[in-house]
């Protein structure tokens, strides 16, 4: 039986066999619980008679959005630390003397907390079944929202790990995810939105004609729509988008998933070639 990467071993008991573990998931589903029972009693309220069953996309809609906003919390404060923290304790030469890769340690640190976040998205299953009692959201719908979860997971994970890689200090390693994550998630959106309307006015009232590059603009904001997280949740839940006319030959759907994966695919790569004693170069 092949033994399991002893760093990874070590950071899921260390992840999973502490008392912290225990409190943040209950903080997390306290959190998420809290969108959704302060979202039914709002309801309830203006209608004291029953909850409205017609309303239950929108609770769906409701906490697969706090979801998200919560994993964009969590996710890249997680990674950021892994590399940047074992030279602070000055514990990453003795990692870097064992038998194992800079792409073996960086791999395990990644997994070790994907299992943490997953396990947080698992654990939300509970809350999910609320959804279900009044009907009206498929179980295919859920599978995908969960599946975009892990997508969306990976990349943040790995945009933490290459600033933990890249910079010395936790706090700077911390702050420089934090703002990749939000350009990622806000700024592509504010971007595209505002691409659109910047469109919207050239094309149609400045220069109607061909001196305006409408076609490539609009294939712009399709490609920022189709890397935006919230506008990729947002279709799955059944709410369009800007309309551009454009398409790259896959769903929206696979352009998000193929960008998210090859992306943080070449951010670990990078990662581990930052690690390796013979490349390392490091920033403050």
């Amino acid at each position: 039986m092949a033994e399991i990467n002893p760093v990874l071993s070590k950071e899921l008991r260390l992840r999973f066999r502490t008392a912290k573990t225990a409190w943040l998931i209950a903080l997390y589903l306290f959190v998420i619980g809290s969108f959704v029972l302060g979202f039914m009693y709002l309801n309830w309220r203006h209608n004291p008679e029953y909850f409205q069953p017609n309303l239950n996309q929108e609770l769906f809609a409701v906490l697969s959005v706090a979801q998200l906003v919560l994993l964009a919390f969590v996710t890249p404060g997680l990674t950021a630390g892994a590399i940047s923290g074992e030279r602070e304790r000055q514990t990453l030469d003795v990692l870097l003397t064992t038998r194992l890769s800079a792409g073996q340690i960086v791999w395990s640190k990644l997994a070790s907390s994907s299992a943490f976040t997953t396990l947080l998205v698992i654990a939300t299953l509970p809350l999910y079944s609320i959804v279900f009692i009044y009907g009206g959201i498929s179980p295919w719908q859920v599978l995908g929202v969960f599946g975009f979860y892990l997508v969306t997971m990976f990349l943040f994970g790995c945009i933490g790990m290459a600033c933990s890689t890249f910079f010395r200090k936790t706090g700077v390693s911390t702050v420089a995810a934090y703002g990749i994550a939000f350009v990622l998630s806000a700024g592509t959106g504010f971007l595209a939105v505002f691409l659109n309307e910047l469109d919207r006015f050239y094309h149609n009232e400045m220069w109607p004609t061909a001196s305006w590059p409408h076609g490539f603009v609009s294939g712009v904001i399709q490609f920022l729509q189709d890397i935006n997280p919230v506008f990729v949740l947002m279709k799955i839940l059944g709410v369009d988008g800007i309309e551009t006319g454009v398409s790259f030959g896959l769903p929206y759907w696979g352009d998000y998933a193929v960008f998210y994966l090859v992306a943080g695919i070449i951010l670990l790569c990078w990662s581990a070639r930052m690690l390796s004693p013979r490349k390392r170069i490091y920033t403050d």
